[in-house]
């Protein structure tokens, strides 16, 4: 068996990430409706849509992470896990009141197993109640996601150091931003330490995570407005140059493998 990951959408519009290892799966983040979910996971899996995911784990509130959770809930009955904080934020909007009776709470440094999958939450930098990124274990290796970081912290570095594959946030290009339609205080909010984490930033991050043994890494949560696929991957690439570390840019709307094999010929065609 090995360690299998997919994201199912990433962008600052909708984030979800799939995890395999043998019979058990999670899911990181439901921020697209369950009907996408369940289509990407047909593509993936011969098994039907959700019915081996044994837990949701939600990095924090907004809505791009947890607009599918509703009707997930109410369909599928999966255990949801969030920090406290997150869940009261979240719990505050009428529409999310359906998911209550299916989320457990934690402080925002916790680990749950799932089946033999072991979830580490670590702190995150950005504008929510109470935002985490997981570190996800099984079968020796390790996969680390962290988006939505307004700043590469001390938590962060220690945390990421030394996982095998890495989802990492590259949001935006910073000319982009600063040059686009944005309102100020938008823009303001993404490029302070609790908003989002730029191209530049990440190729700098993406650089040391290389050095400290990661092989591979996803760059993910793109801003359809401020960045552009091609600009953050080769921004990238001038910083891992010689490294040996594998670079992607995670598809906003279709399954993009992150590590393991492919599921289907279809999708890792």
């Amino acid at each position: 068996m090995e360690l299998t990951a997919y994201t199912l959408a990433s962008s600052s519009k909708g984030n979800s990430v799939w995890i395999k290892f043998g019979s058990d799966e999670l899911l990181i983040d439901a921020g697209i409706s369950c009907r996408r979910i369940e289509s990407a996971l047909r593509q993936l899996d011969d098994a039907p849509p959700l019915s081996n995911v044994g837990a949701v784990l939600v990095t924090h509130e907004h809505s791009d992470h947890v607009a599918g959770l509703p009707t997930l809930a109410k369909k599928y009955h999966i255990p949801i896990h969030m920090t406290e904080d997150s869940a009261r934020a979240m719990l505050s909007s009428q529409k999310y009141l359906p998911t209550a009776d299916f989320i457990t709470v934690h402080p925002r440094t916790f680990e749950i197993k799932v089946g033999e999958i072991t979830v580490r939450s670590f702190a995150t930098p950005h504008d929510s109640a109470s935002s985490v990124g997981y570190l996800v274990s099984a079968g020796g290796r390790t996969i680390a996601i962290a988006t939505d970081i307004g700043h590469i912290s001390d938590t962060i570095e220690n945390a990421l150091t030394g996982a095998d594959s890495v989802i990492l946030e590259s949001n935006h290009d910073v000319n982009m931003l600063l040059s686009g339609s944005y309102p100020y205080e938008l823009k303001r909010r993404i490029l302070s330490d609790r908003g989002h984490l730029s191209n530049e930033n990440a190729a700098e991050f993406a650089r040391r995570l290389a050095g400290s043994g990661t092989r591979q890494i996803v760059l993910a949560h793109l801003s359809p407005e401020n960045n552009i696929p091609e600009l953050a991957l080769t921004t990238a690439k001038l910083k891992l140059a010689g490294t040996g570390c594998g670079i992607s840019v995670a598809k906003a709307d279709a399954p993009t493998l992150v590590c393991g094999s492919p599921v289907s010929e279809e999708v890792g065609a």
